[in-house]
């Protein structure tokens, strides 16, 4: 997704665990030997169990809150049902604070994931015939950055210049394919159902697909993928809690480092953004979704 400024980018259980490391959200001081933080997740992988091991090489006790789907991590951080979470890049969550009149702040950031497109019948982007239907994320800035995608690749058409387009900025009849919204961990079982699936990074590896075989992907190194750097976050309150940071960090341990390679096929582009420059980014893209909607 471009911007106008910014040019460089089932709730399994409601565990009532409280953030002993965090002290109610304001004490920033360093946690005790037996701390435990609850950290909100939208699918396992081996690269949470990695982190949870190092994070007890550190004594410090990290437990999992399974959600179903992208919109329920950050409720579940203003509810106090978790203490941080771990799913989201920063333009989804400038749309979420936004939206919402949350401030859900970054704690650290992980990795830049490719956005690809897929498909089980088409060979290549040439393939697709007139009026072929294709999946996409259906959240608002997912769903986004996929139309931006087969824009790129001339699959689709806008009705006009804008920089998070949604289906109703489709120009259908200029277009040659057409669009299904659907919840992103959705898009991957539709491959069945539709002629490709524009997929998020981390559904690919339980699918059991290869990140190679994408028929195309968007540039994960290029400064306009800045806004789309993963992230652990946290309330304002909490976000600047050692405990919290420190099992951020842990991201980027080796044994994080290798499991997160092994799971995305080796697609993954660490970034290790300063925690500082994370809150500037997000504000500066609020700003600009903000003036879109004006």
């Amino acid at each position: 997704m471009r911007t106008k400024r910014l040019i460089p980018v089932v709730l399994a259980t409601t565990l009532g665990l409280t953030l002993t490391a965090c002290g109610g959200g304001s004490d920033n001081s360093d946690p005790a030997a037996d701390s435990k933080i609850t950290i909100g997740i939208v699918g396992s992988t081996p690269v949470q169990d990695a982190l949870k091991q190092v994070a007890a090489d550190n004594d410090i006790t990290v437990e999992y809150v399974d959600f179903s789907d992208y919109s329920q991590p950050n409720p579940a951080l203003k509810s106090g049902d978790i203490d941080m979470n771990w799913f989201q890049h920063i333009a989804y969550l400038a749309d979420y604070n936004n939206n919402s009149g949350d401030t859900i702040t970054p704690v650290g950031s992980t990795s830049i994931f490719p956005l690809g497109l897929y498909s089980k019948s088409v060979k290549s982007v040439e393939d697709f015939k007139q009026g072929d239907e294709i999946a996409v994320p259906n959240d608002s800035i997912n769903l986004s950055r996929a139309l931006n995608l087969l824009h790129q690749q001339g699959l689709v058409e806008f009705t006009k210049d804008t920089i998070a387009p949604t289906e109703q900025d489709i120009d259908t009849a200029k277009s040659k394919v057409t669009v299904r919204p659907v919840s992103a961990e959705q898009t991957v079982l539709s491959m069945d159902s539709v002629a490709a699936s524009v997929v998020n990074n981390d559904f690919l590896d339980r699918a059991n697909i290869d990140p190679k075989s994408a028929l195309a992907q968007d540039d994960p190194t290029a400064d306009s993928a800045k806004v789309y750097d993963n992230l652990f976050a946290a309330t304002e309150a909490n976000a600047d809690n050692e405990t919290l940071k420190k099992v951020a960090s842990f991201y980027y341990d080796d044994k994080v480092q290798d499991a997160e390679k092994t799971e995305t096929k080796g697609t993954a582009v660490p970034t290790k953004v300063d925690q500082q420059e994370l809150k500037d980014l997000l504000a500066r893209y609020s700003q600009d979704l903000k003036e879109q909607t004006k």
